[in-house]
């Protein structure tokens, strides 16, 4: 089937063209937050809405009708201090769900995720928060706002939702409620009339529907240590169509990923689809929800973890599943969809990464993004009855014209033989070239992992003329338990190791002379690029670490007060690794110079950490500098400060250099 592409609307351009040429600021343009996230389709596929940035870390969200000559229409804004935008979906084809998110201090100074959902009309009018309201009686704070388990498409602007419920001891009064824990109500977004689905408990944590309204999986927290601390273990729980009655699914083991994670409820065949480990790799299999217990293998790989169901439509079917070796790879036993997604990759040669992200109710109207390594990424309109392809939004308006890199998959060998895989990033025209500066990137996590893909930290490094090295050190996710061992921070020996190998093999190669070579990380990529400089000077002449942890004792102690405490602990690990592995306590055997950048809001790791870091740094007399941002989380999620991130980032590393 051979698809056109109708050029008749491009949104972002009009909406976010500043009048007049500039020269190109290459850290500005990498360092700007996307120009539209969280694009969405309405119901009946005529209209879209998208968060777009504001100044700082605020947001925007806009909809707009399809047709021809339509213009945005801004309908609700986040400022960023501390109120942001996580994210909307239409409700109805003129209204929205969207999740409202911010970092608080406590009155001990702690820092506190909060999120909350609430409606609003595609004209920003009729605002009303969804979530449970608090009040001067409500006893304790409620940081989650509760999730939509299900979009109720027949039902017009009304969703079934997780909510959070605290006891309200306005003792006397109707008002009062002895409610606790985390139920499901089927709630108006526009009336906030309420019906009680599923009581609440104050041990559930999750609930599952079957995009039809029923309530048909619940996750229970397992009995705690002590009796305030989790052990990791959640009970998952089944309801048979027939009958209300509980019955039990299985347990799984968030430490070591073993047992049964239900994602999604079939309810043609009556099943949930869900993770479960084989061979010590993540596989999708199929559980009957009939009383039968039969398990149906739905795809494993050989090589790397299965790692995401693929839904479609108002009720999330799913429609297959996908799973990243080199690069993600999707199947589908949905034959009319994969039709289509093959006809989309024709249609798009260009991106292989083509994915179908919204549909209408009825499906004719698809939500189509397609990206690739050197391209950020479009999102498209396609009209199924039509055979037509309608270009919307660019993601990065600011890189529009410019020439990015390519992204090769790679392997290296590690010290011990193990070939370790990995991302090379040529400067764009490059390719093949030798002799350039050159940088270690690992990625954050630990439990994670880079995939093939764009990069807006990695092409910027490549615009500046470096090659960049993202190497999926032992310890990260997505390939398994041998790979995975115990975690980048009890096995940081072999995953410190792997990273410091990377280094080593691009000189060996000829890439990087010895004496331009560096290391970039962000979380525990900054971890690992101060521990990389800690276990062996020689390698790396630069450290950059943003939002690094640099204190395995202090990490844990962070959660202190926190019922996962205990699992954190367990994590990171105890004994003599834990000194060994800690940056702020072997400062003094860094020898090159470090620049490090924390945001003071960061809730992921301290900002404590960073402060700690320059303190041993500056004893051992090692030559470094801190930046930092009273106002930013984890992300650095500012344009500005990004830019300023980049700038500073490029400037140190070609001093270090000599260049």
């Amino acid at each position: 089937m051979r698809i056109p592409i109708v050029r008749v609307l491009t949104i972002i351009g009009s909406l976010l063209a500043s009048p007049g040429a500039r020269a190109f600021d290459a850290a500005a343009a990498f360092g700007a937050r996307p120009s539209a996230v969280d694009v969405s389709l309405s119901p009946d596929g005529n209209s879209i809405a998208f968060v777009a940035p504001t100044r700082g870390l605020g947001s925007m969200l806009y909809t707009v009708r399809l047709d021809p000559g339509a213009k945005p229409k801004a309908a609700l804004a986040a400022g960023g201090k501390p109120e942001r935008l996580g994210g909307c979906d239409w409700v109805s084809n003129d209204r929205l769900v969207c999740r409202v998110y911010g970092i608080l201090k406590d009155p001990s100074v702690q820092l506190l995720p909060v999120n909350r959902l609430v409606a609003v009309n595609a004209d920003g009018s009729d605002r009303k928060l969804l979530s449970t309201a608090s009040n001067f009686y409500t006893r304790g704070l409620a940081l989650g706002g509760g999730d939509v388990i299900d979009w109720m498409p027949e039902r017009d602007g009304a969703v079934l939702m997780s909510r959070h419920y605290l006891p309200d001891e306005h003792i006397g009064s109707r008002l009062g409620s002895s409610k606790e824990g985390l139920g499901v109500d089927l709630l108006d977004t526009r009336t906030l009339q309420t019906q009680s689905i599923e009581r609440p408990l104050s041990d559930a944590v999750s609930y599952i529907s079957d995009g039809h309204g029923t309530v048909r999986v619940m996750g229970v927290r397992g009995a705690r240590k002590g009796g305030d601390q989790d052990t990791g273990i959640v009970h998952f729980l089944y309801r048979r169509l027939d009958s209300r009655e509980w019955q039990s699914l299985g347990d799984y083991n968030e430490v070591d990923h073993t047992g049964f994670l239900p994602y999604a409820v079939d309810r043609t065949r009556n099943v949930a689809y869900g993770a479960k480990k084989i061979d010590g790799r993540l596989a999708i299999v199929a559980l009957a929800l009939d009383g039968s217990s039969r398990e149906e293998l739905v795809y494993s790989s050989p090589r790397v973890d299965v790692d995401d169901l693929i839904r479609i439509g108002r009720r999330h079917r799913v429609v297959g599943v996908s799973f990243v070796t080199d690069i993600r790879t999707a199947f589908f036993f949905d034959a009319d969809i994969k039709k289509i997604v093959d006809s989309l990759d024709r249609a798009l040669p260009q991106h292989p990464a083509v994915r179908i992200v919204d549909a209408s109710v009825d499906e004719n109207k698809l939500l189509v993004f397609a990206s690739r390594d050197n391209d950020p990424g479009s999102y498209y309109l396609f009209d199924r009855g039509a055979h037509q392809l309608h270009p919307l939004l660019a993601k990065r308006q600011e890189l529009d014209g410019v020439t990015l890199a390519t992204v090769k998959p790679v392997n290296y060998p590690a010290k011990d033989g193990v070939a370790v895989p990995a991302y090379l990033t040529w400067p764009p025209g490059k390719e093949g070239a030798k002799g350039l500066p050159a940088i270690v990137m690992p990625h954050g996590g630990p439990s994670a992992r880079d995939e093939w893909g764009f990069d807006w930290l990695a092409q910027f490094f490549a615009a500046s003329g470096y090659v960049v090295l993202q190497p999926n050190y032992r310890g990260s996710v997505g390939y398994g338990d041998d790979w995975y061992q115990r975690n980048g921070f009890r096995s940081w020996p072999t995953a410190i190791g792997d990273v410091l190998d990377a280094g080593r093999w691009l000189v060996a190669q000829g890439i990087a002379p010895a004496g331009k070579l560096g290391i970039v990380g962000w979380s525990y990529g900054g971890y690992a690029a101060l521990q990389a400089a800690v276990t062996d000077s020689s390698v790396f002449k630069a450290v950059v670490a943003i939002a690094p942890v640099t204190d395995l004792e202090e990490a844990k102690q962070e959660w202190r007060n926190w019922s996962n405490y205990t699992l954190e602990s367990e994590f990171i690990g105890e004994g003599p690794q834990v000194r060994a592995g800690s940056p702020a306590r072997n400062a003094g055997k860094i020898k090159a110079p470090v620049l490090l950048f924390h945001g003071a809001l960061d809730r992921n790791v301290s900002i404590s950490e960073s402060l700690h870091m320059a303190k041993s740094l500056e004893s051992a007399g090692v030559r470094h500098e801190l930046v930092t941002w009273d106002d930013l989380d984890h992300e650095l999620d500012d344009s500005n400060a990004r830019a300023q991130m980049l700038r500073k980032s490029e400037a140190f590393l070609r001093a270090a250099f000599g260049e």
